[in-house]
């Protein structure tokens, strides 16, 4: 496998390029090419003969494959290229991301808006149980139990409270003593049975007397 990179440039770069490349070796090594970049790795610049341009080392969306040829009938892939050095004229802006937004070819144009997933929106809650359920099974303990003694502790603080809430609560008052009306009713019918056996004792009396 080969190190390779994709290397654009202006178009009246691009022209000279292709010029050195037809010509013969001899007055292609008269002119200097040269590619150095800074200390960060991702900004330098392009010398050819006595011009310098403004380069920058992209991301591309996606990696591509490159392949060669001896026989123009089987090729053979000889290296997954993932990056791209850009070379700017003297008033274009730099780039604000390292991210290339598009491809190499009109159907890839935007690829990173339009092709690629957005990240999902994810819930905290979710991320925590997620991340609960993986402590239990890296401490050997399986999702199920580990949900029954959730469920079992959290049924024993309940009771706890339930408990705790009774005795914080006031106990309640003796009854009062209901009023006796049996005894009483009974006390005058007996008091009446009474009063009813005197006079007929002293009817009787009277009748004797008489006689």
């Amino acid at each position: 496998m080969e190190e390779q990179f994709i290397l654009r440039l202006p178009p009246s770069v691009s022209e000279r390029i292709d010029r050195l490349l037809s010509d013969e070796a001899s007055t292609s090594d008269e002119i200097p090419l040269d590619l150095c970049f800074s200390e960060d790795g991702r900004s330098g610049t392009f010398v050819i003969g006595n011009e310098e341009f403004r380069a920058s080392l992209l991301d591309l969306p996606a990696v591509v494959e490159s392949f060669k040829t001896y026989d123009d009938s089987a090729p053979v892939k000889t290296a997954d290229i993932g990056q791209m050095i850009m070379v700017r004229e003297p008033g274009d802006p730099t780039p604000n991301t390292f991210e290339y937004r598009h491809g190499l070819t009109p159907p890839m144009k935007d690829a990173r808006k339009r092709r690629f997933r957005r990240e999902p929106d994810l819930n905290p809650e979710l991320v925590q149980r997620v991340e609960r359920d993986l402590l239990n099974i890296l401490s050997g303990r399986t999702i199920g139990n580990a949900n029954e003694q959730q469920e079992e502790t959290a049924a024993n603080e309940n009771t706890s409270d339930n408990n705790a809430n009774k005795k914080v609560s006031s106990p309640a008052g003796k009854p009062e003593a209901a009023p006796e009306t049996g005894t009483n009713t009974n006390n005058n019918n007996n008091n009446n049975n009474a009063t009813e056996a005197d006079s007929e004792r002293s009817e009787s009396e009277d009748s004797d007397d008489s006689m």
